[in-house]
């Protein structure tokens, strides 16, 4: 139980990092950009992120959280309902990328065909905004999956040890 609940609070955190990192630097910087720069750099990102560090702590995160929550419901441990609530909010930062984040991400790649002088600002208009809105809340979702996670085990050591 304990080896899972940590799995679950060390890929959740790892995620809810990644994320944190775009919302705190990433397009914060890349908005001081030009059209042309800010495209291609997100464009160079995409590519660049698809690799199977990502998906350990995607996939990672709501798999290894739903493990420890049945572990941890079997057992009766007070760590359970924080699991399971990280569990839930861990799924929905998945649907978040999944919906939101990967669409507006492939209608990027794709603009890359887009004439055109202003092709660039076209491109950026249509993706910025809502990127980054949704990047915000998938941001908010998996830090506070990764809090419940950190409260769980917390809860789970107290329980563990008798306090």
């Amino acid at each position: 139980m304990t080896a899972s609940l940590l799995i679950a609070t060390l890929t959740t955190g790892l995620l809810a990092g990644l994320f944190q990192s775009f919302v705190m630097s990433v397009m914060p910087g890349l908005a001081r950009s030009s059209d042309r720069t800010f495209v291609e750099a997100m464009r160079r990102i995409n590519e660049a992120i698809i690799n199977p560090w990502l998906f350990l702590v995607l996939f990672g995160s709501p798999v290894s959280s739903l493990v420890a929550a049945v572990l941890l419901f079997r057992d009766g441990s007070p760590a359970a309902v924080w699991t399971l609530a990280a569990l839930l909010l861990s799924v929905a930062t998945f649907l978040i990328t999944a919906a939101a984040n990967v669409p507006l991400n492939n209608a990027l790649a794709a603009s890359e065909s887009m004439g055109g002088d202003d092709a660039p600002a076209r491109a950026r208009r249509s993706f910025e905004r809502a990127w980054v809105r949704w990047n915000v809340a998938r941001t908010m979702t998996s830090v506070a999956a990764f809090a419940c996670l950190a409260w769980a085990l917390i809860l789970h050591g107290a329980a563990s040890t008798g306090a």
